[in-house]
């Protein structure tokens, strides 16, 4: 059998292959937006006021605070415009148009977007806190959580709900 053959027999593991290697391009573009956020908004503009907005909660004593925040928001914004691409057209390769898919997307982007700039906060300030980690490493290892979430969450949604086959 080719490989050819094989991934036409097996199209939904192939896809579920596709989307975790793929993945990886949103989830690099992810990890170099946080450790230049981290650089430039925490390091170099020391933007580690404690920040708190309706459910973004960033005030724990090594949360980063604003910077923090910040830095996970415009990392989170660009990993799923760029895992926007990715996956409906080298994943899915989707022909849904752009009006019937980007607006689910973005229900989707929302949805992880938000998770993901709750949640880091909680987990840099566990990792210094209990791990003495530093700002860059506690910022990377939350970008690995939010990208585990965002994968649970984000492969059916995409292949059943945003991107199905015709």
């Amino acid at each position: 059998m080719s490989f050819r053959e094989w991934t036409r027999q097996h199209e939904s593991l192939w896809q579920f292959i596709l989307f975790n290697i793929l993945s990886n391009i949103s989830t690099i573009t992810r990890f170099v937006c946080t450790w230049i956020g981290t650089a430039i908004f925490i390091g170099a503009m020391g933007m580690t006021a404690p920040f708190r907005f309706l459910i973004f909660n960033y005030t724990a004593p090594n949360s980063n605070g604003l910077g923090g925040f910040v830095t996970f928001l415009i990392a989170e914004t660009l990993a799923q415009v760029v895992n926007y691409f990715v996956q409906m057209k080298l994943v899915f390769k989707s022909d849904a148009s752009a009006r019937e898919s980007a607006w689910k997307y973005a229900v989707l982007a929302v949805i992880i977007v938000v998770v993901n700039l709750i949640l880091p906060g909680y987990v840099t300030d566990f990792c210094t806190a209990t791990f003495g980690m530093d700002a860059g490493l506690a910022g990377t290892v939350a970008s690995f959580v939010n990208t585990l979430l965002a994968v649970v969450v984000s492969f059916p949604l995409l292949k059943f709900w945003i991107a199905p086959a015709k």
